[in-house]
């Protein structure tokens, strides 16, 4: 993208809240039925069938392993038939076959977990990977519509939740399936009638587990939006905090981040509370069944229809029955929050992307610079227009100055040049060519951007003012350093260019970084620049030395600048002045000044406020 310095909240220039037709909101989910969401959810652990297949295997096998035990268990009771008649030989077989598989089915335990491991780092990996692709195809009004800090809780938090779940929660109910078909098995070869038990049981507890889990979802769904409205609420802070302190908003902002702490923390013990019902209810049916297993197995032992040592193996089959289904029931309420999760994740990836280009779409090439606005209008939400019956034709190599009060409608036009957003009604042409008719790519990198709202990534110097020009060489980005009067702040540095930025450049004044990125927009070979606000934090000598060097380098391209100082804008080809989104006066300073009109108040005001 031919935009350097795009700001730190998107990918393309931000436009004021006044410009805005409302605030960003928290990101939000769809709400997708349970057998969608299972499925999609297959379609990432598909992906991995080979890592699936062992798991089955391993799981299968260890679980089978560890229920022989119980039969071994049984057989070796059988062999006490009394007082000093006991099938020593066969005690002791029974014993170490016992030791054998619980040895074997804990390895392969300790090996199936490995594998869920590496298959839920995959899923997650690939999770994530399509998150962020989707991210940088989104259009610029999404960042503007939703809280960034809410989206970077689904990339982080809500991916690693689904995580957690597959490598934990999917490979407990693997088992506990196994383990109940099996025991089942084993039960039913032992004592059929005793099993009749579980027909009252077993319903129970699906019955109760169907109600909590439809009560508990919403709950965990309202968790994750609470904390990722804290989580944009926190990320928003963060980067205002000086503006907080300037003001003596301490005390305001930490009552409202209270607030959202505390709506954040009660979602979060709702749903726990609700969600930890589950274990403990199905472990008292559990335990209601084991005891009447009990009673009526004595019965049968007393009738002489099962040997102590089958009624032990039964009564501990049972418990390896009920065990997994109470243990399901406990991380239902993380499976509810692993399902609320997805549906996030899968909403940000489902986010309608940027409208591709036509097939057809032509590459704007040898750009001459000939940009013409025509009866453009545009409006972020219906019946609220900014811009209206727009007309503006800059020629190529001219200085187009864009100036009016804040909410005019200034950067909006910007917006519509590098087609962050399609107008409403009417055309906009470069080089005779309607932009919609182009590819994005190609008349993006036809300009060079600067804004007020500088972005510098974690990176040496020189990799930040090359941003734009893959293969830039040292001396190029040193003529460019030059030019923006920043080389010789960089030569003081110890390192140089070779300085490594972190955080936004921090550690470097606004100053400065506006400097960098100044640089960045030079050094671009690009037939068309935009400068919003784009010295704003530099002095007024400095300033005037920019202005100065970038007529020079510029030559011969078309540039559009925002300005409020209009002092630095006298020499522009034309000013457009903005006043409610409509053009109200167009020509150069001197013209403009002998108007006497709008634009001469506004011209006027800034050395009456100075004096």
């Amino acid at each position: 993208m031919g935009g350097p310095g795009m700001g730190g909240h998107g990918m393309g220039g931000r436009f004021s809240r006044s410009e805005r037709s409302g605030d960003r909101r928290q990101f939000e989910r769809k709400k997708v039925p349970m057998g969608k969401l299972l499925k999609r959810l297959w379609q990432y652990i598909g992906k991995y069938r080979i890592l699936v297949v062992l798991a089955l295997i391993l799981s299968t096998t260890s679980s089978v392993l560890g229920l022989i035990g119980p039969k071994l268990s049984g057989s070796a009771i059988n062999a006490i038939r009394g007082i000093g008649d006991v099938d020593f030989p066969l005690v002791v077989k029974c014993i170490i076959w016992m030791l054998v598989c619980y040895i074997l089915s804990s390895v392969l335990t300790y090996v199936l977990h490995f594998v869920m491991l590496k298959l839920s780092r995959s899923v997650s990996r690939q999770m994530r990977q399509d998150v962020f692709e989707n991210i940088t195809r989104l259009p610029v009004g999404y960042f503007d519509r939703f809280q960034t800090g809410d989206i970077i809780s689904t990339v982080t938090y809500d991916i690693d939740t689904v995580n957690q779940s597959l490598s934990n929660d999917l490979l407990q109910i693997l088992q506990s399936f196994v383990t109940v078909s099996v025991a089942l098995g084993m039960m039913l070869s032992i004592a059929p009638v005793l099993v009749l038990v579980f027909l009252f049981t077993i319903p129970a507890t699906f019955i109760f587990t169907k109600w909590i889990t439809k009560r508990v979802r919403p709950l965990f769904s309202a968790r994750s939006r609470k904390l990722g409205a804290l989580n944009g609420f926190v990320e928003e802070m963060l980067q205002g905090q000086k503006t907080v302190r300037a003001y003596g908003k301490e005390k305001q902002v930490l009552d409202r981040f209270d607030e959202k702490n505390t709506d954040a923390v009660n979602a979060y013990a709702k749903a726990e509370a609700d969600g930890t019902i589950t274990g403990p209810s199905v472990n008292l049916i559990n335990n209601i069944s084991i005891a009447l297993i009990s009673t009526f197995g004595a019965v049968l032992f007393l009738a002489g229809r099962v040997q102590l040592g089958d009624l032990s193996s039964f009564i501990q089959y049972s418990r390896r029955f009920s065990g997994p289904i109470t243990e399901v029931a406990n991380i239902i309420s993380e499976l509810q929050s692993a399902f609320a999760a997805a549906e996030r994740v899968f909403t940000l990836i489902d986010a309608d992307p940027e409208t591709p280009d036509a097939r057809d779409a032509l590459e704007l090439t040898d750009v001459r610079g000939d940009v013409q606005l025509v009866d453009v209008d545009f409006s972020y939400e219906p019946g609220k227009p900014i811009i209206q019956g727009l007309n503006l034709h800059a020629k190529p190599g001219s200085l187009t100055a864009i100036v009016g009060p804040t909410g005019a409608g200034k950067t909006t036009i910007i917006n519509l040049l590098m087609r962050f957003y399609d107008v409403d009604k009417g055309h906009i042409y470069v080089d005779g060519k309607d932009i919609r008719v182009l590819t994005r790519s190609s008349l993006r990198k036809a300009y060079s951007m600067v804004l007020q709202d500088t972005w510098l990534f974690h990176g040496t110097i020189f990799d930040n003012i090359a941003y734009g020009k893959p293969g830039a060489t040292m001396e190029e980005v040193v003529a460019a350093a030059k030019a923006a009067h920043i080389h010789s702040y960089i030569s003081r540095l110890p390192k140089g260019y070779d300085t490594v930025l972190s955080d936004n450049g921090t550690s470097i004044s606004k100053g400065q970084k506006q400097l960098l990125t100044i640089a960045r927009a030079m050094l671009l070979d690009a037939h068309m620049l935009i400068l919003d606000e784009a010295t704003s934090n530099v002095d007024t000598r400095t300033e005037q030395k920019i202005q100065s060097a970038m007529r020079t380098l510029m030559e011969g391209k078309t540039c559009f600048v925002i300005a409020h100082r209009l002092s630095t804008i006298r020499s522009a080809d034309n000013i457009l002045v903005l006043d409610g989104g409509k053009v109200v006066e167009q020509g150069t300073h001197e013209s403009l000044m002998a108007e006497e009109g709008f634009y001469c108040s506004l011209y006027r005001s800034q050395f009456d406020s100075v004096s």
